[in-house]
């Protein structure tokens, strides 16, 4: 199950290159990112599943906003909960939040709850993006690349480009702040493909992230992202082979999205 939700988590950094909108501005200069993919209101439900089984279910919403050093910024939060069958086995409560800029896209803040059998851990991160550091919740400071991402900030931000600029083979990159060390994150992307989930038919584009080994996700096998081809850019599935069958994330429910659902096969 801790597999499964970190197949889950990786989701959400399937995210877009620094070498574009994420560019450094001079002298620590905040940027503005104009968004049109995502508001308060927003809710995303999904179903993981191992094989034939239903190993749980996750949520991402926006419920609010709130104001963090002085800033207006999204409140957003995931939920990752295990089934009534898998609590017996492996029970699982775990929360991410990232309070996310409103009008440059970058985090302020992030947390971590996770709940996991007998294991607990709570973190938190707090960014400073004119000074580029981060101080997390033992005191430590360190030195971060400006607009460096947090694991949930990272998949809001790359719903804010427009990847259909983006062809087969084309691979992206993206660096992300977690337990005192930056990771960098490639992403191959692989195609365009219409799938049915339980939310409906999707137009998606179909990505890779490439992980790195020994970096906040051991590679612990192939993993492919369906988001989707309109400007919601909403993640649809994810799948990743294991030793034995495959884990499968996929959107069973949604709400308050910014735009039409154009990528919504009628």
């Amino acid at each position: 199950m801790k597999l499964l939700l970190k197949i889950f988590v990786l989701l959400l950094v399937t995210t877009h290159s620094l070498k574009t909108a994420s560019a450094v501005t001079p002298d620590g200069a905040l940027r503005t990112i104009t968004n049109n993919a995502f508001t308060v209101g927003e809710r995303l439900t999904f179903e993981i599943s191992y094989g034939f089984i239903t190993a749980g279910q996750a949520v991402m919403t926006i419920p609010g906003y709130k104001y963090v050093n002085g800033r207006k910024a999204f409140e957003i939060n995931t939920y990752a909960v295990s089934s009534e069958t898998f609590d017996n086995v492996f029970r699982v409560r775990d929360k991410y939040s990232t309070f996310l800029d409103v009008d440059g896209i970058y985090p302020h803040r992030f947390e971590q709850h996770v709940r996991e059998g007998k294991y607990s851990k709570d973190y938190q991160a707090f960014f400073d993006q004119e000074e580029k550091t981060a101080e997390t919740d033992d005191g430590k400071k360190y030195k971060i690349p400006q607009f460096v991402h947090d694991i949930l900030s990272a998949f809001y931000y790359v719903r804010v480009i427009d990847l259909k600029k983006y062809h087969k083979g084309d691979k992206i990159t993206l660096q992300n702040f977690y337990d005192g060390q930056v990771h960098p994150l490639d992403v191959m992307i692989l195609g365009r493909q219409r799938i049915e989930v339980g939310a409906g038919t999707f137009n998606c584009v179909v990505v890779e992230p490439m992980v790195v080994a020994g970096g906040l996700f051991k590679n612990e096998g192939s993993i492919q992202v369906w988001l989707s081809d309109d400007e919601n850019k909403i993640p649809i599935k994810m799948s990743s082979k294991v030793v034995v069958g495959s884990i499968d994330v996929e959107l069973t429910a949604f709400t308050g999205l910014r735009n039409v659902a154009l990528a919504k096969v009628q």
